[in-house]
C-alpha cells in the first residue's frame, strides 16, 4: 500500500559548490601576498597619476616612469652594476668581519657568567652610540681608503649580532644544558650542539637586524669618504642636482634590504625548520 501525499512533492536540492578556480581567485585576492604586491603597485600608481597631473612637483618627485627609464639609461651604461656591486661588496666584507667575531663572542657569553658580567656593561655604554658619530675616529685612524668605511659598518653589525646571540643562548631551556653535562659533553660539544641550534632564530634576527644597520651606515660613509658606492651614488646627484639618478639609488638600497631579508628568511627555513612560521601559528590569521 502506497502511501498519499496531500502536496505537491518537493526534495531537497544542495546548491552546487563553488567552482575550483573561483575558490582560489577568491583565496589569492584575499591572500598576504597579493596584498604585499597590491599595495605598492597601488602607491606607484597614484604617485605616477600625481606626478602626471601636476599635482606634485616632479623636480623633487619625478614620476615613477622617469625613474625606471634613467634607472635603464644606467644600467646601460654601466654606471649602476659599478656602483652597486662597490656596496655590496664592502657590506659583505664588512657582516663577515663584525658578524663572526659578534656571533662567537655572544655565544660564549651566553655559556659564561663571569664572561657575561665582565662584557655585558661595556656593551651596554657603547652599544647607544651612533655609529655615525665615530666614523671620523675611523677616517682618522684608518684615511680615507676603504678600510674606514668597513670598519665603520663592521663595527654597527657586531652589535645586534651580538647581543641577539647572547639572548638566543639564555633562553635555551636548562634541561638542554643538565642533559649535556649528564652524558659527558664538553665545552665544545654543547657549544656546537646545543648553544649554536638553541639560539639560532635569534641569531638569524640579529642578522637581518645587522643587515639593515648595516646598509644605513653604509650609505652614510660613503656619502662622507668615498668617490663610489651607491651613498656617493646619491649625495652626487643631489650635488648636481641629478633627482632621478637619486631616485635611483634609494631604490637600489630598498631593494637590497628587501633580498637580504629574504635571504635570512630562507636561511631560517633551512636552518631552523622546527621553528614555525607566523602563518603556521595563528591559524585564525588565514582567515
Amino acid at each position: 500500500m502506497t502511501a498519499l501525499h496531500t502536496g505537491p512533492r518537493t526534495e531537497d536540492t544542495p546548491s552546487p559548490p563553488p567552482a575550483p578556480a573561483r575558490r582560489s581567485r577568491t583565496a589569492w585576492l584575499g591572500s598576504d601576498r597579493f596584498l604585499a604586491i597590491a599595495t605598492p603597485a597601488l602607491i606607484l600608481v597614484l604617485w605616477e597619476v600625481l606626478a602626471r597631473a601636476g599635482v606634485i612637483d616632479t623636480r623633487f618627485f619625478p614620476a615613477p616612469t622617469a625613474i625606471v627609464g634613467r634607472a635603464v639609461e644606467m644600467l646601460g651604461s654601466g654606471e649602476l652594476l659599478e656602483h652597486t656591486w662597490i656596496s655590496v661588496r664592502r657590506l659583505l666584507i664588512a657582516v663577515v668581519i663584525g658578524g663572526v667575531p659578534a656571533l662567537l663572542l655572544g655565544l660564549a657569553m651566553g655559556l659564561s657568567r663571569k664572561l657575561r658580567a665582565a662584557l655585558d656593561p661595556i656593551i651596554a655604554a657603547t652599544y647607544p652610540v651612533p655609529k655615525s658619530a665615530i666614523f671620523p675616529l675611523f677616517l682618522l685612524v684608518f684615511g680615507l681608503g676603504e678600510a674606514s668605511k668597513i670598519a665603520v659598518v663592521a663595527v654597527g653589525v657586531f652589535y645586534p649580532i651580538a647581543v641577539n646571540t647572547v639572548a638566543g643562548v639564555r633562553e635555551i631551556a636548562p634541561i638542554y644544558h643538565d642533559v649535556g653535562t649528564n652524558f659527558g659533553a664538553r665545552r665544545w660539544q654543547v657549544f656546537r650542539t646545543i648553544a649554536l641550534p638553541g639560539a639560532l632564530p635569534l641569531i638569524l634576527t640579529g642578522f637581518n637586524l645587522a643587515f639593515g644597520m648595516a646598509l644605513m651606515l653604509l650609505v652614510v660613509a660613503e656619502m662622507l669618504g668615498a668617490k663610489s658606492g651607491l651613498g656617493f651614488l646619491i649625495w652626487n646627484s643631489w650635488q648636481t642636482f641629478q633627482v632621478e639618478n637619486m631616485y635611483v639609488g634609494l631604490v637600489v638600497i630598498s631593494l637590497l634590504g628587501f633580498l637580504f631579508a629574504l635571504l635570512v628568511k630562507l636561511a631560517e627555513r633551512l636552518l631552523v625548520p622546527w621553528r614555525g612560521t607566523d602563518e603556521r601559528a595563528d591559524p585564525r590569521e588565514r582567515r
